[in-house]
């Protein structure tokens, strides 16, 4: 029954089905904001690479990992701690700069980011990690192994694939042993680096380690990153004559040097023995450049390709014509990675997520890695491996229990 009020406007009168029809739509009402949460806001990842500049193509591929994960994690139900939120990669471009890179960490906090992921290159990551501090973001880095990274106390940096320090020790090992199995043929090195971050910090340690394995220094040749012209590093290279070439540098560098050098018919007397190459664990270069790839050796990120999961993931690279590099591979990981520590964290709150990180044991790894378990900031269960490219394929030969191929040292 209805009745006018004074005003001469109709109200509705308390009927029984009246009351029921209120108390039902209120539970509605109350009930909808839980639906909604329960569904899941997406959640925030900075995904941050230098995709333009000198390192377009590492970047390029850091990024191009990065999103297979996301992918695959959106695909299989998302983050189901939090309703099964799916994650919003916020693409970041640091343009092979360092300064830019930071600017980028500011734009990304400001857009309500929960976590980044990467840098890839050293000296953006000693940006960028120092720029993620300020905001409590947690800054997954990628690769970045200059230990200075790490080494400052930054509590929102977790570094997943090893640094300079475990590289060098683990290749300087890895390169005694074979040698030690070839009956000693290297006596002597040259290295060349970039003249950056990652490759002078590299030089520094092999300038200072190599004689305590009893092979002498006879030069160390920098070069600017991009490098146009690696003619007069060949023919001093060709004047020293060392029985090792020890490399770091960056991808395209890597190839216009091992293309120079093949052209100039300048080779050691025993190996190419790279340290992080930037190239010589990269499948695009050993089958463009055959020629020039072939027998370089390197100690580098790279996956273990006894592992089934391993498989299947080279599989879906292959499939979508990327090339497989370890850039693909350690972002493909990281973000794994992240997505636990997400799940665990149970919220999208950046104090929760840098708990969950430092506490992470994730161990469903492509790499040739042990549980996750970050110390100060460094994934102490990280650690590289030793491939040699081989008929236009990049094997792994050393350590024993992940290779594929059995290391040709010295070089035909």
């Amino acid at each position: 029954m209805s009745k006018k009020d004074k005003s001469g406007a109709y109200r509705q009168g308390m009927t029984r089905r009246g009351v029921m029809a209120t108390a039902s739509f209120a539970a509605m009402s109350l009930a909808m904001p839980a639906v909604l949460r329960a569904q899941g806001q997406p959640v925030k990842i900075g995904v941050l690479h230098p995709v333009t500049g000198p390192l377009a193509y590492e970047g390029e591929q850091c990024r191009r990992g990065a999103l297979l994960a996301i992918e695959e994690i959106n695909a299989a139900g998302g983050i189901k701690s939090m309703g099964g939120a799916k994650i919003d990669a916020m693409l970041a471009d640091a343009q092979s700069k360092p300064e830019v890179g930071a600017a980028e960490i500011d734009r990304l906090a400001e857009a309500g980011v929960v976590a980044v992921q990467g840098p890839y290159a050293s000296g953006i990551a000693l940006a960028t990690t120092q720029a993620a501090a300020k905001h409590n973001l947690p800054h997954l880095v990628d690769v970045g192994v200059v230990d200075a990274i790490v080494t400052r106390g930054l509590p929102t940096t977790f570094r997943f694939a090893p640094g300079f320090g475990k590289v060098t020790s683990f290749a300087l090992d890895a390169l005694q042993k074979i040698n030690s199995a070839a009956g000693n043929p290297a006596k002597t090195v040259v290295i060349v680096h970039e003249d950056g971050a990652f490759g002078s910090g590299m030089a520094k340690l092999l300038g200072a380690k190599l004689p305590e394995l009893g092979l002498q220094v006879l030069q160390a040749l920098s070069h600017p990153t991009p490098q146009r012209d690696f003619t007069n590093i060949a023919l001093q290279i060709r004047q020293a004559n060392p029985d090792l070439i020890i490399p770091s540098n960056y991808k395209n560098d890597f190839i216009l040097m091992s293309r120079t050098l093949q052209q100039q018919r300048v080779k050691p007397k025993v190996a190419v023995y790279a340290m992080l190459g930037g190239a010589a664990s990269n499948i695009g270069f050993a089958k463009q450049y055959p020629e020039a790839a072939e027998y370089i050796m390197d100690c580098n990120h790279w996956y273990n390709p006894t592992k089934p999961l391993s498989q299947a993931f080279a599989k879906k690279v292959a499939a979508k014509g990327w090339d497989l590099t370890y850039e693909v591979m350690l972002n493909y990981s990281c973000m794994r990675v992240l997505a636990d520590a997400l799940e665990r964290a149970g919220a999208p709150d950046r104090a929760k997520i840098n708990e969950a990180l430092a506490s992470s044991t994730y161990n469903d790894h492509i790499m040739p890695y042990g549980p996750t378990r970050f110390v100060k900031g460094q994934n102490e269960g990280a650690q590289p491996a030793n491939t040699q490219i081989l008929k236009s394929n990049v094997e792994v030969i050393y350590p024993q229990e992940f290779a594929s191929a059995k290391a040709v040292f010295p070089i035909p």
